[in-house]
Formats: structure tokens, C-alpha cells, sequence
């Protein structure tokens, strides 16, 4: 009989603790959050101080009856679920439904906390145990009870002006709003003309570019010349005056350093594998968790990181001696700085008694492990690991030069390249960057000149540039967005992407974020009539103020009033005042060409559309991007493969399609858009991809990428692994609303099912 009970959120977690305790240690899984509000209205009652009422979780009934079963025989409790408001709360309503049935009578109860999962920071964690904390408790809590009462009081609105089914809630509204924004600026964007001037030039052979960057005496701006005319006089300037040469008049020479990033917390971590990886951010923190909570590498389980959800760049000085230490053996003692480097954290209210995710050895050498990782579990770690080794290790040195070549009367073409001298730190890593544009001249190599030297002139070439529009999201540019402005915690980055795919507000193309038309609507109607509660800094300042009762400096009760009675009201008023059509019909300078009377966009079943005013009078109607005068759009460079007529973009009840010219002879048709790769192997044939498509009707599901030889497909989302109990090549991921998201096995005669690992801590902040 052990003597004590120690309880974790996930059963991986359990087995790799398991190891590290004794004989007189028992370890079982909670498989997450035990409690949930009850899901009617007065699950939270503002009349009575914000008293929530819970219910324990169906699909972890039975988990909890094995915990209060098991602690009948041991004497002591130990709670050691996550290391945050999430993981206190889970332990906290554990301890109480415990507390309720009578098992916790005449026992010790402890809480415990670590940050990663190896047998000292095991022992050290139960060795020095400490109580409950209320205030982190009283902190997701809170959280909890606004996100209850945002959608519990603005769903029902969206129902009666909108259409049914939709929802809103208190952290993903801005991040909508965000999106939103940015497609209307880039429909607003009008594109502007500018040109510049480039010279091809060739020293020994060596080819090599060059930009005007002065003319006439006076220095280029972006739109200095707008014309071609202005670029060709230019042209024709520098051609005449050169002669078919051009000499070196001036060298500048700079050495400038590169220092290393920080480690990485969720944020940046999620930003990267998006960058490097292609992984969506709910993919990064599924491989995190199972990398954190251990794995099998030749010597039993083991965590292979610290834990994952942190906004923390702090490393623990034995982490930084033991990365110190490896790379003088490794790299070499003059691949170290002088001391240790320390970061600063950008993030708000940052934990800083967390680490930052790490190894949490760095000698477990990515290469080393590989055979026991599967391919996303590699690439993340490597990720990891690399990141973390490069932080420690002494700056990178750049060599630059500018060279400048005049021209005539006050012309200069300026030449930039740079090298490497020492690589330092970037031999191991190099961070990525967002929506990086080739940056001309910085990475080219120019041959070795001296002032005087004459170059060969090959040409000049004017080109002409037009102005872009800012891009749209993609999710690691979203993360950064959201943790610059404060919105949302480590934990919910993952979540509130998902929410908004999920409730069909965003579309992912080209791993861009796109707003649906319904999202459009929604977040007209918020931004328009609850301003104050999708704006950026009211938000970010109840995210502070949640961090202010995490550490017991404020009453969540009072928090949750200065809330609730302003937003109250503001629903009820706007019940009243706010028309549905007023929502969701916005009038536009047209006529109808059918009767003359004004032209609205309205919302319809599938989406946004021009229709007449007249209605039902007058039916006229058209798709909300066509335009009645315009030719249709011509698909470059392509023929029907049945007709051999020219391929053309059509608009039909679906939504848009490429089609045949021919039509009605040829009825040829494909999707606008193509599927996207999953990288998971179909299971039936081994020969193609599972692929992620789109039904005529807009219905997500996936199928062998060898369709019409393989005719497989699952409706869920596949991922890899075999079934434990058929062994069938793939499991799918299902979420339901009675067992939230589940593992099961797409064969119908196998009933295999388990809780998913991932977001069992996230799941109920609905942000």
C-alpha cells in the first residue's frame, strides 16, 4: 500500500513520474480539469458575489472515483498538476470534490511544483511542498467568470441580430478585430508607382549589382522618381556618362555584431515553429506537451523540456553552466562570451520565477535521440535545443561595405555587401523573421575593390515598383501581435486561434488569416456597439488586473463588479436600441439596374451579397466582388483539359471555381483552391498524403491525395500514430461537445478513444 497519492493532469506524465518515486509513491492522471461551470444560465450569480457553480466533468467522472478510491489507502495528497493558474485550479477543485466526498480526513495535502519532469526536480518538488494559493485560484476563477458571462450575455444578442449559432467571446473578439482590420486596410490600400535605377556591373569576372542612390546632388527617397519618363532620362544619363565604365570614389568599411535571441517562451516558440517548421500553433504546443511530459529514449521515459507555457527568457544558473560547459567542449572555449548571458523579458507581467523552455539536458543531443522521437517530435526538440545552445555562445561578426561609383554631375551608384567574419552563434541557429523581404544589397558578395579601381558597366536597368499593402496574419505574426498589445496569456495563443477557426469567423489561406463574411458582421457589430470591451488596451488592462489578483494584489469580487454592471446594461440596452438590420445591411452608392432603387450588402446563408432594397419586390442579386460590366478573370497559362478553351474564375452558390470557358458544352470544373497537405500517409494505400479539402459546401474533410484510385477519408483530423488497439496507421482527432476533444480510432468496428493531452488545462478557458 503506498503512502502517498500524488495526482498530475496527464497519464504520460504520470508514468514518467512514476520511475523517479518509490515504492511509497502512487501516481495518477486527473486527464486535466475535473470541474466545469454547468453549461445553463446561473452557472455564475452576480447577485451573490460571483458564486460559480460546477459540475464534475462526464468524461472524467471515472478518474475521479480511481483518485478518491486510491486516497482511502494513502495518508498523505500530494496536488502536482501545472505550474499555473490553470494547473492551481485543477488541483484546487480536486482538493475540494475530495474534500466533499470525506477522503481528505485526518490527511496531509500538499501542493507541489515543477518546471520540468526529471528525477531531481521531482525529488526537490515533493521535499519542499507549499499550500494551495488562493489568489491563483481566485485568478482563473475570475477569468473563468467573465468568460462565462461575455458569452453567456453576448451569444444570445449575436443569435437575435446576426443568425444563430454564433458566439463571442472576451479575448478572441479583439484578435478578431485584428484581422478584421487589417483585410479592410488592405482594401482600402491604393497601390503607388515609384522606380528605381540598377546597374549590372563586373570586376574579374565577378558580376555584381548597384542602385543609384543620388542624382543630380541630391539624395533618392522611395519616391523621388514616379514617372518612367524621370527613370529613363536617368538611364540615359548614367549610360552616356559612364561610357561603359564606372570608377570606385569612395569605400566605407564597418564591422557591426549580432547578438543571439533569447531563449524561447510560448510565444516565441510558437512564432518560430511557425516560421522554420510550417506548424500551426496548436500542432507546436501538442508536441511540446508530449516532449515535456517524457519520453521513452533507450532508458525509460524522461522530459526532454521544461515546461512549455511561459513568458519567461530566464535559464537557471545550472542549465547555464551546463550549457557552458558544453559548448566550450564542443565548439571550442572561443565560442564563449565572458559571462553567462542574461536576458531581459519583453513580455507583461512576465512569471520571471519560471524558466524559459529549454532542454532540460542539454546533453541530450538532438541527432543522439532521434530514434526514439517521431519526425515532429525531432524537429521541434532540435528547434529547442538549438535555440538554447545559441544563446550562450559569443556574437556573430559582420563585415559590411559601401561602395559608391560616381557618375556625372552629382550621380552616385552605391554598392552594399556583406560577410560573415566570425559566425559565433549563428554556426548553431539564426532566428527567422516575419514577412522578411529580400533585402537587396546587405547578403551579396562584392569582389575585393579599392578606390580608383574601374568596373565594366554591363547595363542599366530602370525598374519600375509599385507600394504593397500591409500583409495579412499568419499565425506567428498573430502570436507577436497578440503579446505585444497584452492580450491573452502563454496558455490561450493556442486556443484563440483555434476558437476563431472553429466558429468559421477565419479562413486560413496560404497560412494567412482571411475574416469569413460572418466574422465581418460580427465584428462590425461588437466593434461598433461593445467598442470599450474588443478594444486593444481595455482588454490588455483586465489581462493586468487578472495578473494583480494572481498575486494577491486585488479582490477578484470587486474586479468582476467594475466589469459586470457597465456590460450589463450596455446588453440590455443594445437588445432594444440595435435593429438586425441594421447589423447586417450596410446601403452602397449603386442603383439597382433592375428598378433604380438603392443597392444593399446584405448577409445570406452563404455569406455577403448585393441585393436590392426592393426586396421582395425587386430579386435582383449578384456576388458582393463582381462586377456586372467587368470581363471574366482569365486563369493564365492554362487550358481545359477536356476541351482545350481557356480556363476561367467563376462564381457560383458555393463560392468561387475554376471552370471552362465552354460552358454549357463543357462542363469541366476544380476547386479554386487546393487542398493542403497534411504530410500524414493515407493508411489504406501508403502511397499518397492525407490531404485537408473542402466539400461544396464548405465542410472541412480529408482523403487520399491518389483520389480517384484511393477513395479513403475521414471527416476528423488525422494524426499520426497507430491505433493502440487495432493498429490501424492513424488515429483522427474528435471533439464533441458532451467528451470535449478525443483520439479515436476512424475504423468502424474499433471503439478506441482517449482524452487529448494537449489543451486539457486550456480547454475550458474559452477565450
Amino acid at each position: 500500500m503506498s503512502k502517498n497519492l500524488i495526482i498530475v493532469e496527464s497519464p504520460a506524465k504520470a508514468k514518467t513520474i512514476k520511475k523517479y518515486l518509490g515504492k511509497d509513491f502512487e501516481v495518477l492522471a486527473s486527464y486535466g480539469h475535473v470541474r466545469a461551470l454547468i453549461h445553463k444560465e446561473g452557472a455564475v450569480d452576480p447577485e451573490h458575489d460571483f458564486a460559480m457553480r460546477y459540475q464534475v466533468i462526464e468524461r472524467n467522472a471515472k478518474h475521479v472515483d480511481a483518485i478518491a478510491k486510491a486516497m482511502k489507502k494513502a495518508d498523505n495528497l500530494f496536488l502536482a498538476t501545472d505550474p499555473d493558474r490553470e494547473g492551481e485550479a485543477i488541483s484546487w477543485h480536486l482538493h475540494e470534490l475530495l474534500k466533499e466526498r470525506g477522503s481528505l480526513k485526518d490527511k496531509g495535502t500538499y501542493r507541489v511544483v515543477f518546471h520540468e519532469i526529471t528525477k531531481r526536480a521531482i525529488n526537490d518538488a515533493v521535499a519542499h511542498p507549499r499550500k494551495l494559493s488562493t489568489d491563483l485560484v481566485n485568478a482563473q476563477q475570475a477569468r473563468r467568470a467573465l468568460d462565462y458571462l461575455v458569452g453567456f450575455n453576448l451569444s444570445p444578442l449575436l443569435w437575435k441580430k446576426i443568425r444563430r449559432g454564433l458566439s463571442a467571446g472576451r479575448v478572441q473578439s479583439p484578435a478578431l478585430r485584428m484581422i478584421v482590420e487589417r483585410e479592410e486596410e488592405i482594401e482600402k490600400f491604393k497601390p503607388r508607382e515609384y522606380w528605381s535605377i540598377e546597374a549590372d556591373l563586373e570586376k574579374d569576372q565577378q558580376p555584381f549589382a548597384a542602385r543609384l542612390t543620388q542624382l543630380h546632388g541630391k539624395k533618392l527617397t522611395q519616391f523621388s522618381i514616379t514617372k518612367e519618363n524621370q527613370a529613363r532620362a536617368a538611364e540615359q544619363e548614367l549610360r552616356a556618362a559612364a561610357a561603359g565604365t564606372l570608377t570606385v570614389s569612395a569605400i566605407e568599411r564597418k564591422q557591426r555584431k549580432r547578438n543571439p535571441a533569447a531563449p524561447f517562451t510560448t510565444s516565441t516558440l510558437q512564432q518560430e515553429a511557425s516560421r522554420k517548421l510550417g506548424f500551426t500553433t496548436k500542432r507546436t504546443m501538442s508536441v511540446a506537451q508530449q516532449l515535456y511530459e517524457g519520453i521513452d529514449i533507450g532508458e525509460g521515459a524522461v522530459g526532454l523540456i521544461t515546461y512549455m507555457r511561459t513568458d519567461s527568457v530566464n535559464l537557471a544558473n545550472e542549465a547555464l553552466d551546463e550549457l557552458r560547459g558544453l559548448i566550450s567542449e564542443r565548439f571550442g572555449d572561443d565560442k564563449l562570451p565572458s559571462h553567462a548571458r542574461h536576458f531581459k523579458t519583453k513580455a507583461k507581467n512576465a512569471q520571471e520565477a519560471h524558466e524559459a523552455i529549454r532542454p532540460t539536458s542539454a546533453h541530450n543531443f538532438p541527432d543522439a535521440i532521434k530514434a526514439h522521437l517521431s519526425s515532429d517530435q525531432y524537429k521541434l526538440y532540435n528547434l529547442i535545443w538549438k535555440r538554447t545552445v545559441a544563446c550562450q555562445m559569443i556574437h556573430a561578426t559582420i563585415h559590411t561595405v559601401g561602395v559608391d561609383f560616381a557618375v556625372g554631375n552629382g550621380n552616385i551608384l552605391r554598392s552594399t555587401g556583406s560577410t560573415v567574419a566570425e559566425p559565433g552563434f549563428m554556426a548553431v541557429y539564426e532566428e527567422g523573421v516575419d514577412d522578411a523581404k529580400k533585402s537587396a544589397r546587405e547578403e551579396d558578395r562584392l569582389p575585393p575593390l579599392e578606390k580608383g579601381d574601374i568596373v565594366k558597366l554591363l547595363q542599366v536597368r530602370p525598374e519600375q515598383h509599385f507600394t504593397e499593402p500591409p500583409p495579412r496574419y499568419s499565425e506567428a505574426s498573430l502570436v507577436k501581435t497578440l503579446e505585444e498589445y497584452g492580450i491573452g496569456r502563454p496558455s490561450t495563443y493556442a486556443t484563440i486561434i483555434s476558437t476563431l477557426q472553429q466558429r468559421e469567423y477565419v479562413t486560413l489561406e496560404n497560412k494567412r488569416f482571411r475574416p469569413t463574411d460572418v466574422g465581418r458582421i460580427v465584428s462590425k457589430f461588437l466593434t461598433g456597439h461593445f467598442t470599450r470591451y474588443v478594444d486593444y488596451d481595455f482588454t490588455a488592462r483586465l489581462e493586468d488586473e487578472l495578473d494583480e489578483v494572481s498575486r494577491g494584489e486585488r479582490g477578484w469580487v470587486p474586479l468582476m463588479k467594475e466589469f459586470w454592471y457597465p456590460f450589463r446594461e450596455l446588453v440590455k440596452d443594445k437588445e432594444e436600441s440595435v435593429s438586425r438590420s441594421e447589423v447586417t445591411t450596410e446601403a452602397i452608392d449603386e442603383n439597382c439596374p433592375k428598378c433604380g432603387k438603392q443597392l444593399n450588402i446584405r448577409l445570406g446563408r452563404r455569406g455577403r451579397f448585393i441585393g436590392c432594397s426592393g426586396f421582395p419586390e425587386c430579386d435582383y442579386t449578384r456576388n458582393i466582388d463582381e462586377d456586372e460590366s467587368s470581363e471574366p478573370e482569365i486563369v493564365d497559362g492554362r487550358t481545359c483539359p477536356e476541351c482545350q478553351s481557356p480556363l476561367i474564375i467563376r462564381s457560383g452558390r458555393y463560392g468561387k471555381f475554376i471552370g471552362c470557358s465552354g460552358y454549357p458544352d463543357c462542363k469541366y470544373i476544380e476547386p479554386l483552391e487546393k487542398p493542403q497537405d497534411t504530410g500524414i500517409a493515407c493508411p489504406k494505400c501508403a502511397k499518397g498524403n492525407m490531404l485537408k479539402r473542402k466539400s461544396r459546401r464548405g465542410k472541412i474533410f480529408y482523403s487520399c491525395s491518389t483520389y480517384p484510385d484511393c477513395d479513403y477519408a475521414v471527416w476528423n483530423e488525422p494524426v499520426e500514430g497507430p491505433c493502440p488497439a487495432c493498429n490501424w496507421p492513424i488515429l483522427t482527432v474528435k471533439t464533441t461537445k458532451k467528451r470535449g476533444p478525443e483520439r479515436v480510432c476512424p475504423q468502424p468496428d474499433c471503439k478506441f478513444s482517449e482524452p487529448c493531452e494537449l489543451e486539457t488545462a486550456e480547454a475550458s478557458e474559452q477565450d
